[in-house]
């Protein structure tokens, strides 16, 4: 049975389990919303950072490339989770009304990250990269932590896998989307910047501009104390097993995509030897959103029918695996087109359901943003410690096979964990 906090009836809506199932048009405008993050995140990551890196810094550009991503994810992991818990107690009131405490958020994040990408598209110094980088990040994890938080807040349990397949879609459609416009549509890293920022602003607003978003009253906003907000980070695995269990499959798992795909770029020009890397590079990202949109709703659907999370995990890390160890064993373009549609896959299962796992073991309704800011810690982490791990094990301990073994090892490690969690089946 799941383990969802009840939360007494006299609690305002912003903090009631919600039970009506939310409609299509909210499902396509938050699918779009994440759209809109996701490209931003991946776009530079895989492709922008890569080829504005290089051109700074040919020689030693692995190192740098580390440096600037790990930069970014280090602030993602301060940045989630404090977002969530300060949208936990927004209690706003504008012209006389009071609004939504997650909205707000979603529009400034916007906004922040929009214009940080116009700085990114200025730079010439590796420093000054790192630096556009970083705010990057921090808008748009106080965005992922509002859009996040929404899942919980008015999407009931019993629709939370299908409606997580199509919130993780955009986890891949966003790349696709982003390396089209930046590869076909313009050239040059200024100009894909650019046109990052103008996809943010129009996919990500009319969620928060068209879609309700309850008001925190001001009677249930605790006053903000900073030592108390950071204690409250801290989510004991005595008390909340589940919890914790769920954290570290989340984050084993994503230590292990982490460590799979920051070089993916950089294996198909110096290992595969392919013709056109950044072509195979597209290529591949298509393959693996296919294979993440065919099975990302189906499985949370089919989760959500069979009240089952745990199996379609540990089966989705199990698809995983096998797609790091045809990459570690054959380096070659036939095999790295077959794993890329089976990561895609597994991954799509994987997303959604473990999605929906971890909102049935959140400990409290009022630490929602809050809580799902700390997982979301799992997710940025390993983008600190997956370049400083690999770029070591490709460099000097066995190159891209060993890279892959070990991202294979780790997501299998990642996906078995689930077992231990007791209150979901």
């Amino acid at each position: 049975m799941t383990t969802v906090q009840p939360v007494p009836a006299s609690l305002p809506a912003a903090l009631a389990e919600p039970t009506v199932p939310v409609r299509r048009g909210w499902i396509a405008l938050i699918f779009g919303a994440n759209l809109g993050v996701w490209m931003a995140f991946f776009t530079p990551i895989q492709i922008l950072l890569p080829q504005q890196v290089e051109s700074i810094s040919p020689v030693g550009k692995e190192g740098m490339l580390a440096v600037v991503t790990g930069f970014g994810a280090l602030a993602a992991v301060l940045a989630n989770p404090l977002a969530g818990a300060l949208s936990d107690r927004t209690s706003l009131r504008l012209w006389g009304r009071a609004v939504g405490r997650r909205h707000v958020w979603t529009v400034l994040g916007a906004l922040l990250a929009a214009g940080s990408f116009l700085l990114l598209a200025q730079q010439r110094t590796i420093l000054g990269v790192a630096l556009a980088w970083v705010a990057a990040q921090l808008s748009l994890n106080a965005m992922l932590a509002a859009l996040t938080a929404a899942i919980p807040d008015r999407v009931p349990v019993v629709q939370r896998g299908g409606v997580s397949g199509w919130v993780g879609i955009p986890q891949a459609l966003g790349l696709v989307v982003g390396a089209v416009l930046v590869t076909t549509v313009v050239t040059g890293t200024r100009a894909g910047y650019l046109v990052i920022a103008g996809a943010l602003l129009l996919l990500a607003l009319p969620f928060a501009l068209l879609t309700p978003d309850d008001p925190l009253p001001r009677t249930h906003s605790s006053a903000l104390r900073w030592r108390e907000l950071l204690a409250g980070m801290w989510i004991s695995p005595r008390r909340h097993p589940d919890f914790a269990w769920a954290w570290g499959t989340r984050f084993l798992v994503q230590m292990g995509n982490a460590l799979g795909t920051l070089y993916l770029l950089y294996f198909l020009q110096d290992k595969v030897r392919h013709g056109d890397p950044e072509a195979g590079l597209l290529v591949l990202i298509l393959l693996y959103t296919a294979g993440m949109m065919a099975t990302a709703v189906v499985s949370g659907r089919l989760s959500d029918r069979t009240g089952r999370r745990k199996v379609f995990v540990i089966w989705s890390g199990v698809i995983m695996a096998v797609a790091a160890l045809l990459l570690a064993a054959w380096p070659i373009w036939p095999a790295a087109l077959v794993a890329a549609l089976l990561l895609g896959a597994g991954y799509g299962v994987y997303l959604a359901v473990d999605a929906a796992l971890i909102t049935q073991v959140l400990p409290v309704a009022t630490d929602r943003g809050k809580d799902l800011g700390v997982i979301n810690i799992a997710n940025a982490a390993p983008q600190v410690l997956g370049p400083a791990l690999s770029a070591p094990i490709v460099v000097h301990l066995g190159g891209y096979p060993t890279l892959y073994a070990v991202t294979a090892a780790v997501t299998l490690l990642g996906s078995a964990l689930v077992v231990n969690i007791r209150s979901v089946p």
